[in-house]
């Protein structure tokens, strides 16, 4: 199978992504998966503040008054789930703080998984049909 050379091109901050996925796996580490999620969001700014990158706590997202957990270097919105599953809900979640924020990249890390596996999603494109 053949790769596409241009691939690492289209990843959006990776650089940015890749520090806050790995400050989160840091997190999951130290409290485990069994934690409430402000123990987690707390620690995770603690080590944003540490890294000395830009960050909105608890930030309201457009009109809707939807409260994103986290907004780093207003780039990329960070949504901490502690549930057993995460469905559809929560990635539409993140799609509607996309769209109303008109930024495209956002994460889902659910901390209650044995082992993290934190969602890339980025934001849906809506295409002119004219």
């Amino acid at each position: 199978m053949a790769t596409n050379n241009h691939t690492a091109d289209k990843v959006l901050h990776p650089d940015l992504s890749y520090k806050i996925v790995g400050m989160c796996f840091e997190v999951h580490n130290e409290l485990g998966q069994y934690a409430r999620e402000k123990q987690y969001a707390d620690l995770l700014e603690k080590k944003l503040m540490n890294q000395n990158l830009k960050y909105n706590r608890e930030l309201i997202i457009g009109e809707s008054k939807n409260i994103a957990d986290f907004l780093i270097e207003n780039k990329v919105v960070l949504e901490l789930k502690t549930t057993r599953v995460v469905g559809r809900s929560e990635y539409r979640q993140i799609q509607n703080y996309l769209q109303q924020s008109k930024l495209d990249l956002g994460l889902l890390v659910n901390f209650s998984d044995k082992f993290l596996r934190p969602k890339r999603i980025l934001r849906a494109t809506v295409r002119n049909h004219s």
